[in-house]
């Protein structure tokens, strides 16, 4: 069937009933509990209603918005409450949480994993109704995310050996173990709003800091089940939820200068400006992964089956709403033409859908502006002489667009510079590989690029190049995050400190050293305190 507005409006639901049994929301969550200073308490005050991207069929073919819940709009009054909490079960380092030993900190992250767990298909059913997720992915985050917390626990018991001795250098004995920043204030992103915001969210809980943890605007309810299980593994304070437009609450927690670390995965906008609000800039630690505009090159001798195959999965794979996503195809002109005419057709072949159909690709986008910026880039594109190359592309029925594949691209284009952030795949030709290297050059962004080729000298002169522009090269293979061992971090604006299992442990944490002059009387002063157990941080013990 041809795509059209009105075949993609039949994809939706009419009713309750057109919804698998096992996907149905009993009701709507109205959300009245916050997490405050270890207490879930009742919000009287405003809310936000949440409107899933999966809108309901009318009798008369038009779509309305449903509800699915809503959550509480704090003040900036109800936000400097949580801030004091988390200042509070900090105290300057001297808080229960900050004091505990290694061992005892992971023994409370790895109950709340337990607790969690036991709530996976809540969590798994709010995560696809809110940001329109496939039931697949749903689940494949939810499971990475288990997987992100268990090897962290893994590698802070590898640092925590590996730290357990004493270095003797120059007559003076030490031991350097790592300590915690303060206060974190977490902010995650919506397209992956339990995965990423955990992947900074645990590191920064497990080194010994407290938090305050704000939910991203779409993806806040799937957080609501995890609140008890804050509450009862960790204690009062050390976590402190903070609900609200960032605009209302987070400046005031900023200007406080009490926020120690910044974890956001957002925009470098909003990064640059709340550290500009701080009023003590070189006392906040910020871990920031930002922009991207991600580039595919593709040489004249690139297999072009498995480049089109990779080149689909990393331009649409959730819709293009990845931070990793190729958001730009530099093809050489010798192939460009076959390229995108194979890649038109494998776009073509993707089933728009609802996020609980099987085998669904494309489903609706949770933020309600972005159809209609999809929309205008592509007239955008049209007017500068690019053309729709796929059947159907751009099509929309509400929030559910089919991918649109542009050709050719080119500078001057909103496409060719802005991260589209969205199913839109635009292809530009190059003759020279100097072009396409002066693509990233210029570009604001430098998280990763795509090298497709086979011939060994080219690809290796490539990535001599653009390892010094971007943080990770892929060959002949699309970008992305994992696997969590590796370091995700990025150049220029798209990423400031690194998030990887091992480095986000660093991130959130700092080496701290205890030493002492080689005497007898010093030696024998450390062997009191460790053989009797005296200190958390002054230890041999082994954790296994």
């Amino acid at each position: 069937m041809p795509v059209s507005s009105e075949s993609l409006t039949q994809l939706f639901p009419p009713d309750v009933a057109a919804i698998p049994d096992a996907w149905r929301l009993a009701a709507p969550l109205h959300q009245r509990q916050y997490l405050l200073d270890g207490e879930l308490r009742e919000w009287a005050g405003p809310v936000q209603e949440v409107i899933s991207p999966m809108f309901e069929r009318q009798p008369d073919g038009t779509l309305k918005p449903r509800v699915i819940g809503s959550y509480p709009l704090f003040d900036e009054a109800e936000a400097i409450k949580a801030l004091d909490a988390a200042v509070q079960a900090y105290n300057f380092g001297r808080g229960e949480w900050p004091m505990m030993s290694v061992a005892e900190r992971i023994a409370a992250v790895e109950k709340f994993t337990r607790l969690i767990v036991a709530r996976k298909a809540e969590i798994v059913k709010l995560l696809l109704w809110e940001i329109g997720k496939s039931a697949a992915d749903s689940n494949k985050e939810f499971d990475r995310t288990i997987d992100y917390i268990r090897n962290t626990i893994d590698a802070l018991k590898d640092i925590d050996r590996d730290s357990s001795r004493f270095t003797i250098e120059e007559g003076i004995i030490g031991q350097i173990r790592r300590s915690p920043l303060g206060v974190v204030l977490c902010m995650g992103p919506f397209n992956y709003p339990l995965n990423e915001t955990f992947c900074m969210l645990i590191p920064a809980l497990i080194m010994g800091n407290t938090v305050l943890f704000k939910p991203p605007k779409h993806g806040t309810l799937l957080h609501f089940p995890l609140l008890a299980a804050f509450a009862e593994a960790f204690p009062k304070g050390v976590v402190n939820t903070v609900y609200g437009r960032g605009n209302t609450v987070v400046p005031a927690l900023m200007a406080s200068g009490k926020i120690d670390a910044l974890g956001l995965i957002g925009s470098s906008r909003v990064a640059d400006s709340l550290k500009k609000m701080h009023p003590k800039s070189n006392r906040l630690r910020a871990i920031l992964g930002l922009d991207a505009k991600n580039a595919a090159i593709i040489m004249p001798d690139a297999d072009l089956t498995v480049a089109v195959q990779e080149s689909l999965l990393g331009a649409l794979s959730f819709n293009g709403q990845r931070c990793t996503a190729l958001k730009m195809f530099l093809v050489h002109e010798s192939i460009a033409d076959e390229f995108v005419q194979r890649l038109a057709t494998e776009i073509n072949k993707l089933k728009p859908g609802m996020p609980w159909d099987a085998g669904v690709n494309i489903t609706p986008l949770p933020e309600p502006q972005k159809p209609a910026y999809l929309a205008e880039i592509i007239a955008d594109a049209e007017a500068y002489g690019a053309r729709v190359m796929n059947e159907g592309g751009g099509t929309a029925a509400g929030p559910l667009v089919y991918p649109a594949l542009l050709y050719p691209v080119q500078a001057g284009m909103k496409v060719w510079r802005e991260e589209q952030f969205g199913p839109v795949v635009p292809v530009a030709r190059f003759a020279q590989t100097e072009e396409a290297i002066q693509y990233l050059i210029d570009s604001d962004h430098g998280q990763q690029v795509s090298i497709f080729g086979s011939e060994s000298q080219e690809v290796a002169d490539l990535i001599d190049q653009l390892v010094n522009q971007v943080s990770r090269v892929n060959l002949n293979a699309q970008c992305q995050r994992g696997p969590d061992t590796f370091p995700f971090t990025g150049r220029k604006d798209s990423a400031e400190g690194t998030l990887s299992v091992n480095d986000a442990l660093r991130s959130f944490s700092i080496r701290t050293v205890v030493a002492t002059k080689l005497t007898d009387a010093n030696k024998h002063l450390l062997n009191e305190i460790v053989d009797g157990q005296e200190s958390s941080f002054l230890s041999t013990r082994f954790i296994l």
